[in-house]
């Protein structure tokens, strides 16, 4: 999942100066995308990957001057270039990538505390990033929250272009990526919640399920009506359980067109009433455990909603929870990367 999520989590938790690299723009392709950034503690641990192990090094070391001096500063990796003293040498890229480097200020971490608190909350940020000669400074961060609240030390007045481009492209819509607007460079870069993931249904095959999703970046809530189940001791890597019967918990959850939801009780009657229940709900994915004649018997004979996944997975001959868990993961990892459509029909 994304990587601002681990380093906003050890901007938080360490007391360290450190610099923060992020990709800002690339020139053909490369491991990694605009907006995949790396934390380095001023002790010289790290927290992210801008590659797959080939720049994180260089990148550590112009790290130490950049804390030393103060100065932010955009390194260029050319990975195109085969000779043997080369960025692109046995790496198989075949890009050109722009790293900003930055110190971040006790200022600047106070912006970045604000941006963890918008995303632990469920909403969207949206960051535009002056880039220019004096590159260094809060005054060139301005933030968006999906709330309305702005942050961050910009000065002077927004341009109106900038305030045309914004509009165009809501918080939860567009690309991270670079943008001239009356002759100056800005950045812009999405940080979007971690997407949540709810699972009915504690049995045993759920542990893979919730395993994988945690490790992914996804925020995994369990429900279940047995306590002994839905229990931090049974499930050690959700990050919430919530115990109940279907009627009771789902009001609880305040579901909405962002989240994901797996059902896998392996009981007929409360699968029937979840899906009831949920079938109406604006998801980002459904998914029900399962041939697909069952779901239709679940559904009573109404007609099957296409965007409702049945059976749940990738068809990848999947054998097994964790084999099955897997093919859920990329199913919901592929309809992730391909947009915001909350409903799109399984192919």
């Amino acid at each position: 999942m994304e990587s601002y999520h681990a380093v906003l989590e050890t901007i938080a938790s360490s007391h360290e100066q450190g610099v923060l690299a992020t990709i800002i723009h690339i020139d053909g392709s490369a491991y990694q995308k605009e907006g995949a950034c790396m934390w380095i503690s001023e002790s010289g641990h790290t927290t992210g990957l801008l590659s797959g192990g080939c720049l994180e090094e260089t990148i550590a070391i112009q790290a130490k001057d950049v804390l030393q001096h103060q100065r932010a500063h955009i390194a260029t990796f050319d990975m195109k270039q085969e000779d043997d003293l080369s960025w692109g040498q046995g790496v198989g890229c075949n890009g050109i990538i722009h790293v900003l480097l930055e110190p971040v200020t006790m200022e600047m971490r106070a912006d970045w505390l604000a941006v963890k608190a918008c995303l632990d909350r469920g909403e969207h940020v949206l960051l535009a990033r002056k880039l220019d000669r004096e590159t260094d400074g809060r005054e060139n961060f301005l933030f968006f929250s999906e709330s309305g609240r702005r942050f961050g030390g910009f000065r002077g007045e927004i341009p109106s272009k900038l305030k045309s481009l914004l509009d165009s492209a809501p918080l939860f819509q567009g690309k991270n990526g670079m943008h001239t607007i009356d002759g100056v460079r800005f950045y812009i870069q999405h940080y979007w919640p971690k997407p949540r993931l709810v699972i009915f249904g504690a049995n045993p095959d759920a542990k893979p399920l919730v395993s994988f999703a945690k490790q992914l970046g996804f925020f995994v809530l369990v429900t279940d009506w047995r306590p002994a189940f839905c229990s931090e001791e049974h499930l050690p890597d959700a990050d919430e359980w919530i115990v109940g019967f279907p009627s009771e918990t789902v009001p609880q959850l305040c579901l909405n067109e962002r989240d994901f939801v797996v059902i896998m009780t392996h009981h007929f009657q409360h699968d029937q009433e979840i899906l009831a229940l949920l079938r109406d709900q604006p998801l980002y994915y459904l998914g029900v455990l399962g041939p697909k004649q069952r779901t239709a018997r679940l559904l009573s004979g109404s007609e099957m909603p296409n965007w409702i996944r049945s059976p749940v997975g990738l068809a990848i001959g999947a054998r097994g929870p964790e084999e099955i868990a897997i093919s859920i993961i990329a199913e919901m990892i592929s309809l992730l990367r391909s947009g915001p459509a909350s409903r799109k029909e399984k192919t």
